[in-house]
């Protein structure tokens, strides 16, 4: 056999096995990590035109917005699931501060306007991460037994809002605040009494 064979064989060979691992994480619903995350082919044919050195910061940055994207995602969840077992399903529209329920509406109607895809049908997802907290603040009679102190919660919320600025704006992160953002998240988990 030629070292050409050799090379094609094991070419077949690692495509069939990342084949079997891409089945077995949608089967399982599981990420292996085999493969990084794969962008879209219509954005892909634009990807190699930004410079190596602003790739390669989305690369590093990415973890972040994960992370941050987990945590607002179980916030959101986590007031829901209070605010209906305590208020019933209509909780939005009688304990929502009314501001942030005009704020929701005319996002909700900015999306309609523009003929876009709407985001959710839960206008919880149209909140910002200050909004969140508010609503908490708003219902605090619900969440003290959720969190071990008030104050801590804002001063919390408030780190977290500062650190999401580099993150939803597309910089990088210092050393210094990756650590303070992982110092953060570990507060928030250990403030969830």
């Amino acid at each position: 056999m030629k070292t050409e064979d050799y090379v094609r064989s094991f070419g077949m060979s690692g495509m069939i096995l990342t084949d079997d691992l891409r089945t077995i994480e949608h089967q399982y619903n599981i990420e292996l990590g085999h493969v990084p995350p794969a962008i879209k082919q219509s954005a892909l044919e634009y990807y190699p035109q930004f410079e190596k050195e602003v790739r390669q910061q989305a690369s590093a940055m990415a973890q972040y917005y994960e992370l941050f994207y987990c945590l607002e995602q179980s916030a959101r969840k986590l007031i829901t699931e209070t605010m209906e077992e305590a208020e019933g399903a209509d909780w939005w529209e009688q304990k929502v501060p009314q501001a942030i329920r005009d704020y929701v509406k005319k996002l909700i109607q900015d999306e309609i306007d523009m003929g876009m895809t709407q985001r959710s049908e839960r206008a919880i997802d149209y909140t910002t991460f200050g909004q969140l907290f508010d609503i908490i603040g708003a219902n605090w009679a619900h969440f003290e037994l959720i969190f071990t102190s008030r104050p801590a919660v804002q001063r919390i919320v408030k780190n977290l809002n500062m650190l999401r600025g580099p993150i939803a704006h597309c910089c990088p992160m210092s050393e210094d605040e990756i650590d303070r953002l992982v110092l953060t998240v570990k507060d928030w988990f250990r403030l969830i009494g």
